[in-house]
């Protein structure tokens, strides 16, 4: 009984998961897809607004598609990088502390604990405990006193599903557009097309959001549907005025 209160406890601070995506790398997807759905279908929104022909919205589009998703990508790598080396610079910060401040570590061991409530032997038998292994003593000290733990992923992990996550789903505004390109379509209803796939992107992706933080579902699909409006509404803006001041 005992174990199962263990596995049942292990499962409440997993959350949620989705399948055929590993739980670390299902923010970036997230994020990465509402990014590249907002920022195409503006583009979208954009040209649309200024009237423009097929050919420019989807030549914009797919530029704003690799640019932009790579820039994220390559962003998302060095935030990712900057965390693993600053954490690992730290480590061996404190590997030097415990090796030519040895006393005063130990004194920090102390304090930290005695500021949880340990006291007398039990405090002074922890301490030894938690400095009798170096790595023991380094790992607790970059998480009681620095509260730094250390990212499991890779930075090249975490900007593949980023870019991957941005095209895919930022690809979805220019499906009618390519359609109509390819196959000679009638081009009369291509925006309210997009605007259609573009918000059924949005629904999809905020419900991830909201299944893996286990928060409401209408409501994470109500802030990115929300964002994506207003990105549209913008950008369609900003398209009309300046094509009619310019054009």
């Amino acid at each position: 009984m005992q174990m199962d209160n263990v596995f049942e406890e292990d499962s409440l601070h997993e959350g949620k998961q989705l399948r055929f995506f590993k739980k670390e790398y299902i923010s970036e997807f997230v994020y990465g897809g509402i990014d590249g759905a907002v920022t195409t279908f503006a583009v979208v929104a954009g040209a649309a607004g200024a009237n423009a022909d097929i050919k420019w919205v989807l030549i914009f589009g797919f530029a704003n598609l690799i640019a932009d998703g790579f820039s994220m990508s390559v962003g998302n790598f060095f935030a990712t990088k900057t965390d693993l080396d600053n954490f690992e610079k730290h480590k061996a910060i404190e590997y030097w502390e415990i090796d030519n401040l040895r006393e005063i570590e130990v004194q920090e061991i102390r304090d930290i604990y005695a500021a949880k409530g340990f006291k007398g032997d039990l405090l002074e038998k922890v301490v030894d405990v938690i400095t009798s292994d170096n790595d023991v003593w380094v790992d607790t000290m970059m998480k009681e006193e620095l509260e730094m733990t250390k990212d499991i992923r890779l930075p090249v992990n975490t900007a593949l599903a980023t870019f991957l996550s941005f095209n895919c789903i930022g690809i979805i505004p220019l499906l009618a557009y390519m359609a109509a390109m390819l196959f000679d379509l009638s081009t009369d209803n291509l925006f309210v097309i997009s605007c259609v796939a573009t918000g059924l992107a949005l629904v999809i992706v905020g419900y991830m959001k909201s299944f893996v933080t286990e928060k409401s579902h209408f409501r994470g699909i109500a802030e990115t549907l929300l964002l994506g409006g207003l990105a549209a509404f913008l950008a369609y803006l900003a398209g009309d005025i300046l094509a009619k001041w310019l054009l």
